[in-house]
């Protein structure tokens, strides 16, 4: 007869490969080029694709560096750097030297880059809405508590603390 642990061990391992299988499944379509082109419709704004997790993801962790901003979205620093320099003429996004350390550029949202992800947010709330219409509260709720303490144990195992 097995004993529990290995039984236990065998459905944790079974576990983990359909997380990542949800995972992979939802980052692929969040990585599609048509469902940013959708997202930035349904906002309403003006704004070219490649451009648009960028500022997203600067209004949501700015400031930010721009080593640490290339690698939250999966590109190379050069390619970023041009891209933030886009936004930043689009008057969407600033930068400036590192609060911490000013030889590390930092890059941080404008009142009219916010303006722009508040459109963004809005048309998210409208779609999850949509998404979310047959589920209960509850669901949704703890779908959100254990999405975030997953988040957070994913941040700090990524950063090397235990």
């Amino acid at each position: 007869m097995p004993s529990r642990k290995n039984v236990q061990d065998t459905r944790i391992s079974k576990s983990i490969r359909e997380l990542h299988g949800a995972l992979i499944r939802i980052v692929s379509v969040m990585n599609r080029p048509d469902v940013d082109e959708s997202m930035i419709q349904e906002a309403g704004i003006s704004l070219d694709r490649a451009l648009f997790p960028l500022l997203v993801a600067v209004e949501r962790f700015g400031p930010i560096g721009m080593v640490d901003l290339a690698g939250r979205v999966g590109r190379d620093h050069s390619t970023v750097s041009r891209q933030v320099a886009k936004l930043e003429s689009l008057g969407l996004v600033d930068r400036r030297a590192g609060a911490a350390d000013g030889r590390v550029r930092e890059v941080i949202v404008t009142p009219k880059g916010k303006t722009m992800t508040d459109a963004v947010d809005a048309a998210r709330d409208r779609l999850g809405r949509a998404l979310f219409a047959h589920w209960e509260h509850q669901e949704i709720d703890e779908l959100v508590r254990l999405l975030r303490k997953f988040a957070d144990g994913v941040e700090v195992h990524a950063s090397g603390a235990r």
